[in-house]
């Protein structure tokens, strides 16, 4: 997507050699007309794919995963992270470890929204060690439900996520993959974005 693309060049800032902050269009402020954009896109690369449901994790992945179920048609369901005095029965759970705070967390999906009939999609801002990807389709295998693939908005080519979901045989589209964050540039994988690349 080069619309994407120009966003992470134009707006995004390398914080470490592992760490992307899109805060200004993706994660924090939220670019509506981009992610339209990008919810147009899930729903081309994943038209053939008889998705019945979203599944997504709070808060990051629900704008994207909103605006494709808007293009495809189906509900959205997000696994919370927090817990809720109204979701307390009847819980679908998976534990998510998270390198970046170095703690585990349980993520949580009402029974009453997927089950055995759903074929669902999995979408989320970033796909970096694939913790969250795998809690996800965790939560949609208790409920009996299959996976048609996961959309991911922006890979870290570079970290092994990527790697151990597609090994896993999970279909794993990715909008814009980054193979490198060294020296501050952003570099992008070039069998899908060109030679763009980025210096901050």
């Amino acid at each position: 997507m080069e619309l994407l693309v120009e966003k992470i060049k134009n707006e995004g800032t390398v914080l470490s050699p592992s760490v992307l902050k899109v805060d200004s269009f993706l994660n924090h402020q939220i670019d509506p007309q981009l992610m339209q954009e990008i919810g147009k896109e899930f729903a081309e690369r994943f038209a053939d794919c008889g998705v019945t449901k979203i599944l997504t994790i709070e808060s990051s992945g629900i704008a994207p995963a909103v605006m494709a179920g808007l293009q495809m048609n189906v509900p959205v369901v997000f696994a919370r992270k927090r817990k809720s005095l109204t979701l307390i029965d009847d819980l679908i759970t998976a534990s998510v470890y998270s390198f970046t705070k170095k703690e585990a967390n349980e993520i949580s999906v009402s029974k009453q929204y997927l089950s055995k009939n759903d074929r669902v999609l999995i979408i989320d801002d970033f796909l970096a060690n694939g913790q969250a990807a795998l809690g996800l389709a965790e939560i949609a295998s208790k409920a009996d439900a299959s996976i048609a693939g996961i959309g991911i908005v922006i890979e870290k080519g570079f970290q092994d996520g990527g790697s151990l979901l597609r090994d896993k045989g999970y279909r794993v589209e990715s909008l814009a993959t980054i193979c490198s964050l060294e020296e501050g540039i952003v570099r992008f994988d070039h069998t899908e974005e060109g030679k763009a690349e980025l210096t901050r």
